[in-house]
């Protein structure tokens, strides 16, 4: 009887999980995260406050984890931007859709909420750090390994750094809403980031 019951419990578990992570992203659009709790999670998913305390320790953790289920691959495996041979090509293709994503609610919310929290919990920072930002980080750096085989980009160049000089700028624009984030923003960011990292 036991082991005909797991896997209904499992999928029970799963569309619980579901529900709840669906919950947060959809709170958030509609209250903001200052006044999303996990009493109205549970209320939104239908389930018991003390199913979701089982699984995440904070409302953050559930944010985190909302965020994490929209990004597909988040865990390394099979991440990888486009390589037509042409950097400038790729990297403002990949840049317009990062600007179009912050533009999303969908998207924008979550990640807005995850950054605040992010800033008051090293244990969280350290969590996105390793499940989300450095996986990504990785396969930008290889597309920028190719490019510099390619003798596109300088063979000495710094690619942290050419990570921050492209990002820093829309992430400052974003959190700060001190201009538009449009396709034009972001080509502009690729072509002087280019600049200075091109082999002389």
């Amino acid at each position: 009887m036991a082991s005909r019951k797991t896997p209904d419990a499992t999928r029970r578990s799963e569309r619980s999980r579901v529900a709840i992570l669906t919950a947060a992203r959809e709170l958030i659009a509609e209250v903001g995260y200052a006044k999303l709790s996990i009493e109205a999670i549970a209320a939104r998913a239908g389930v018991g406050k003390q199913t979701i305390y089982r699984w995440w320790s904070s409302k953050g953790a559930v944010v985190f984890d909302s965020l994490l289920a929209l990004s597909e691959g988040a865990d390394g495996e099979g991440i990888a931007l486009p390589d037509t041979g042409d950097i400038e090509a790729d990297l403002k293709t990949v840049l317009r859709a990062t600007v179009a994503e912050f533009a999303d609610p969908e998207f924008e919310a979550p990640i807005r909420a995850l950054n605040t929290e992010i800033i008051n919990d090293a244990e969280l920072a350290a969590i996105y750090r390793e499940k989300m930002a450095a996986p990504v980080e990785e396969a930008k750096k290889e597309r920028l390994r190719s490019a510099q085989r390619a003798g596109q980009l300088a063979a000495d160049a710094d690619l942290d750094l050419f990570l921050e000089v492209l990002y820093a700028p829309l992430a400052q624009r974003w959190l700060l809403r001190s201009g538009p984030l449009d396709d034009a923003f972001a080509d502009a960011l690729v072509d002087a980031a280019l600049r200075a990292f091109r082999p002389e």
